[in-house]
């Protein structure tokens, strides 16, 4: 499963751990590009164990890099079949990290860049509830969601001068989680191209530390509430 590449950050001798991120790099990639979102999560939640596994794959498009599926001759066609033959490794290796720290689903986030966000999107969609929240940069869904995930918590991040993964993918996909129901943020950076910027960095830690799951507001408050209205990051 994850290589010797793969990076892992524990909290201080002595302190539990509570929390579980695991991060997921892109096309390409390695974990070494996460370093900012996991030194920022690390500051944020010191109790987590932040774990950045590399891609199951070498990347096929030339160089050292790694892969979570490959985009040789990608079509919208073709790339839900591609994602669905790659998330057995993923899920394996999150309830792998869960049973070794002894957390429950609930108690992991998933976080992804481009290709990784699309992986962690899919990955609950494939399996509700496989991670409490779900924060996807530079994203987007293999095909939009028929339905949407009951027990995740989805905060979608994206730049809005994204020349590779358009914008309008990400904004496509909170339209249709809101008509779903779904309990999903989304936020966009101006001036911001296909990168883990530090204003989505931080509006991240922000969403994670203050959004109280649409689904516990309904449980606690009897009532049907409506996600949180996306933002613009300047």
């Amino acid at each position: 499963m994850a290589s010797s590449s793969s990076i892992e950050f524990l909290p201080d001798p002595g302190v539990d751990v509570r929390q579980l991120f695991i991060l997921l790099h892109g096309v390409g990639g390695s974990p070494d590009n996460l370093q900012p979102l996991a030194q920022a999560l690390r500051t944020a939640f010191p109790t987590a164990a932040v774990l950045v596994p590399e891609g199951f794959e070498p990347f096929d498009g030339g160089g050292a890099g790694r892969q979570w599926f490959s985009v040789r001759g990608v079509t919208e066609e073709n790339r839900p079949e591609r994602v669905a033959q790659a998330l057995p490794p993923l899920e394996a290796y999150v309830r792998q990290a869960q049973a070794r720290f002894g957390l429950l689903q609930s108690d992991t986030a998933l976080a992804g860049f481009s290709q990784g966000a699309i992986m962690a999107l899919e990955l609950v969609q494939a399996h509700d509830g496989m991670a409490g929240r779900v924060i996807a940069f530079s994203g987007r869904y293999a095909q939009l969601p028929r339905s949407a995930p009951q027990y995740t918590t989805l905060h979608l991040l994206h730049g809005a001068d994204d020349p590779v993964m358009s914008v309008a993918h990400i904004q496509a996909a909170q339209a249709r989680l809101t008509e779903l129901h779904g309990d999903s943020t989304i936020d966009v950076a101006t001036r911001v191209g296909h990168e883990l910027h530090p204003a989505l960095i931080e509006r991240a830690i922000m969403r994670l530390q203050t959004c109280v799951p649409l689904r516990s507001w309904e449980a606690a408050l009897g009532l049907n509430q409506t996600p949180p209205d996306g933002s613009t990051v300047h």
